[in-house]
């Protein structure tokens, strides 16, 4: 086994195993194709499949699955819609079959740490949709929370402001500055040190670098 290929493994799976004494469901995939294939057999016809503005569940091609085998797609993020039909769409994904996303840092403790702009990923993560995948790459874990909060600050945040082509500074320092800025993304931060009690949860860490 090639080097990186051992250590993605080995620490993909510690993170999966410390999620399940967390009380998530936790799958080890070695590549992105296989965690697709295992999210597509959790798709049914006239399903309605939310997705949480993932990079990592886009690049999969999941929403074209989900048409394909006649799921309905509810995405806050797609190309040109208005701001009050995008928190329309927010708000239906609370409520779908299927939620799907990923996260910006999971600890090697089995924690999943976040940070939202509207709130909508966390709180479609802890109660709502009927089942949530939560697709994560090998980039995403950190050794503690301590870790997992400067992984938002120095990589999630300015990453995903970039991505999002926001005039946040962060896209010019390349890493967070706590800025006071009106279009400020990082506003609703989310630790997850258990499942939530009522939610149908399944993480999947892929070993490779997914997403920001």
């Amino acid at each position: 086994m090639e080097i990186n290929e051992w250590h993605n493994e080995t620490i993909g799976r510690k993170a999966v195993e410390a999620l399940k004494k967390n009380e998530f469901d936790a799958v080890y995939f070695a590549t992105a194709e296989e965690a697709a294939a295992f999210i597509m057999n959790h798709v049914k016809p006239e399903m309605t499949v939310g997705f949480g503005g993932s990079m990592t569940i886009k690049n999969m091609g999941i929403q074209d699955k989900v048409n394909a085998v006649g799921g309905k797609v509810l995405d806050h993020g797609a190309p040109g819609i208005a701001p009050e039909e995008k928190i329309a769409i927010s708000r239906q994904e609370m409520l779908s079959d299927l939620y799907l996303c990923s996260s910006n840092a999971i600890t090697l403790d089995g924690m999943l740490v976040n940070v939202d702009g509207l709130g909508n990923r966390v709180a479609a993560m802890s109660f709502g949709p009927k089942k949530v995948i939560i697709a994560a790459g090998v980039n995403k874990l950190c050794q503690n929370e301590a870790a997992a909060f400067a992984r938002l600050e120095g990589i999630a945040a300015p990453m995903n402001n970039k991505r999002l082509d926001t005039p946040n500074p962060c896209t010019k320092s390349g890493v967070c500055v706590n800025c006071q800025s009106p279009t400020r993304i990082c506003r609703v931060y989310s630790v997850m040190r258990k499942k939530p009690m009522a939610a149908d949860i399944t993480v999947l860490i892929i070993g490779d670098s997914c997403g920001y």
